[in-house]
C-alpha cells in the first residue's frame, strides 16, 4: 500500500524544482505588477493603486526612451559582431589543431572570470591611453560590449560543436556534397541553435550591463545607467513596463524557437 511518504519521495525532486522556479519568478511577478502601479509617493514599491498610465505614457520620464534606444542599438550591434566573430573562433578552435590552441582556450575564459570592475577600469585605461579620453561614448561602449560578449559566444558555440556527430558531415561527403553544401545543409542547421542561444545571451548581457558601461560611457546614458540615476530621485513605474516588455519578448522568442524545433523534429520522423 502506497503511503504519503512514498508519494513525497517520488515527487520530492519535482516539488523542489517547482519551488526554485517560483522563487526565480517572484522578481518578475513583482516587476509586472509594479508596471500597473500608481504609487502614492516616490521610491515606493507598494501597490497603491491600479493604472494604465505607465503603459500609455511610457516615454514620460526624461531620457527613459532615449536610454532604452541606446541600449537596444548597442546591444544589437555588439551581439551581431560578437556572434559573427565568436562563431568563427569556435569553429577554428574545435575543428583545427594549431600551436597555441590551449593558451587561446585560457584567454577565452579570462573575460568571463575577470571581475567587471577590473575589466571596465582596464578598458577605460586603454581608451584613455590611446587618445579617447574626451571621446568616450557610443563606440567605446560598443567595443567594450563586444569584448566581454565574445567569450560567451565562443564557449556556447563550442559546446554545440563538440556535441555534433562528425559522421553526419562524412555521410554528406559520401553523397558527393562539396564543402560548401555540407556546411550550409548539414553543419549550419545543426549548430544554429547554439549560435542563436549565444546571440540571445550576448544581447542580454549587453543590454543589462552597468559597471563596464558606466566606466566607458562618457556622457551617454544607457538604460541600466538611467535606472541607477533614477533611484536617487524616484524610480518611475515606466521602468517596470520596460522590464515587463523585455521579459515578454524573451519568452516569445523561446516559445517560438521551441515550437519550431518540435515541428522540425516531427518532420524528421
Amino acid at each position: 500500500m502506497k503511503t504519503t511518504a512514498d508519494w513525497i519521495g517520488r515527487h520530492l525532486v519535482l516539488m523542489i524544482g517547482m519551488l526554485v522556479l517560483l522563487y526565480m519568478l517572484v522578481p518578475v511577478i513583482v516587476v509586472v505588477l509594479m508596471s500597473f502601479n500608481q504609487p502614492a509617493g516616490r521610491n515606493t514599491y507598494t501597490l497603491d493603486g491600479f493604472t494604465l498610465d505607465n503603459w500609455t505614457n511610457l516615454c514620460e520620464p526624461y531620457q527613459l526612451c532615449s536610454s532604452v534606444r541606446l541600449s537596444l542599438e548597442i546591444g544589437f550591434l555588439a551581439t551581431l559582431l560578437a556572434t559573427l566573430l565568436g562563431t568563427l573562433m569556435a569553429f577554428a578552435m574545435v575543428r583545427h589543431r594549431f600551436r597555441g590552441r590551449a593558451a587561446a582556450n585560457v584567454f577565452i575564459f579570462l573575460p568571463m572570470a575577470t571581475p567587471e570592475i577590473v575589466l571596465g577600469s582596464s578598458l577605460l585605461a586603454l581608451f584613455v591611453n590611446t587618445g579617447f579620453a574626451g571621446k568616450l561614448g557610443f563606440w567605446t561602449i560598443f567595443v567594450a560590449h563586444v569584448m566581454f560578449c565574445l567569450s560567451f559566444v565562443v564557449v556556447t558555440v563550442k559546446a554545440r560543436l563538440a556535441g555534433m556527430d562528425p559522421r553526419l558531415e562524412q555521410a554528406a561527403a559520401d553523397l558527393y556534397a562539396n564543402e560548401w553544401q555540407t556546411f550550409w545543409r548539414v553543419s549550419f542547421p545543426l549548430v544554429f541553435p547554439g549560435i542563436l542561444a549565444a546571440a540571445l545571451l550576448s544581447f542580454s548581457l549587453s543590454f543589462d550591463d552597468f559597471i563596464i558601461t558606466n566606466l566607458n560611457a562618457g556622457q551617454q546614458v544607457t538604460f541600466p545607467m538611467f535606472v541607477w540615476g533614477a533611484n536617487t530621485k524616484g524610480i518611475p513605474m515606466q521602468i517596470n513596463v520596460i522590464g515587463t516588455l523585455m521579459f515578454v519578448i524573451a519568452l516569445l522568442v523561446v516559445v517560438v524557437g521551441e515550437v519550431g524545433s518540435r515541428r522540425r523534429g516531427r518532420a524528421l520522423i
